[in-house]
């Protein structure tokens, strides 16, 4: 992948907290490069760093050693065009469902009101163009994730960062919104947006991802970056096929060995 595709480049990057026992190292020498447009799977132990790598590049936290840029760009700040979601949807309770979707148009600045149409428009393409005036405490869990999304999605950045965005929900509804973010993030799209999505469930980053990257436990290093060559768009019974099965195997053993250049 040359430089010029690459939206994400991280160069030996490190994090270290300081914690009343002492410094504690969270990432060691993470480089890694994510492709304009690239949906990106990212698995490992808890604790190993996965959110934290998150953190880094969107600018929410100070990396201690390296280098991290997005298009380009030293990240040194919060970065401004990206999206963000995680594993629980935090709506403000006593907004209803279209106010928290025009949130990210007021926390920048902008005119809520010229956002108001597009923020109807993701609704609609969630199915849930008639909860508009809904509060977050009558929607479901996984309604609630379609609007933190939705959410994320409204200044169109071109970069989302989802960390377990669908852990807390029950299987059935965790399938359906995977299909959905696929359907969302374009099949076919010839300006698919890029994500990093973080979960801990190997088969969901396989049946997602473009490449999946396996870290090592704490301090968190990559251990493995594995292909996925399954044909798109993937469908339920893409889920049953024996070559996803076999690379969800290859990464559970990527998982239990030391880590090692990929």
């Amino acid at each position: 992948m040359s430089a010029a595709a690459d939206l994400i480049a991280l160069d030996r990057v490190g994090m270290v907290y300081e914690a009343e026992s002492g410094p504690v190292v969270a990432l060691r020498e993470v480089s890694l490069r994510v492709g304009r447009g690239e949906f990106l799977g990212l698995v490992g132990p808890s604790g190993c760093g996965k959110s934290t790598l998150l953190r880094l590049i969107a600018g929410l936290r100070p990396h201690t050693s390296g280098h991290v840029s997005v298009d380009g760009v030293e990240v040194v700040r919060p970065i401004t065009r990206v999206g963000m979601v995680f594993q629980a949807a935090t709506l403000l309770r006593w907004r209803t469902v279209l106010d928290n979707v025009l949130l990210p148009a007021e926390m920048a600045g902008l005119n809520p009101g010229r956002y108001r149409e597009r923020a109807h428009e993701l609704l609609h393409l969630v199915g849930l163009g008639e909860f508009g005036r809904k509060r977050p405490g009558e929607l479901s869990g996984g309604m609630q994730q379609r609007v933190a999304l939705c959410r994320a999605l409204l200044l169109d950045p071109p970069l989302l960062l989802m960390d377990e965005p669908f852990g807390a929900l029950d299987a059935m509804t965790r399938d359906e919104l995977n299909l959905e973010l696929l359907r969302i993030w374009g099949e076919s799209g010839s300006e698919r947006k890029t994500i990093v999505f973080v979960t801990h469930s190997i088969p969901e980053a396989v049946f997602l991802a473009d490449r999946v990257v396996v870290m090592s436990p704490r301090p968190g290093r990559i251990a493995a970056i594995r292909t996925v060559e399954l044909p798109r768009p993937r469908t339920i019974q893409t889920r049953l096929s024996p070559e996803l099965g076999r690379l969800a195997l290859e990464l559970h053993e990527a998982l239990s060995r030391p880590a090692a250049a990929a």
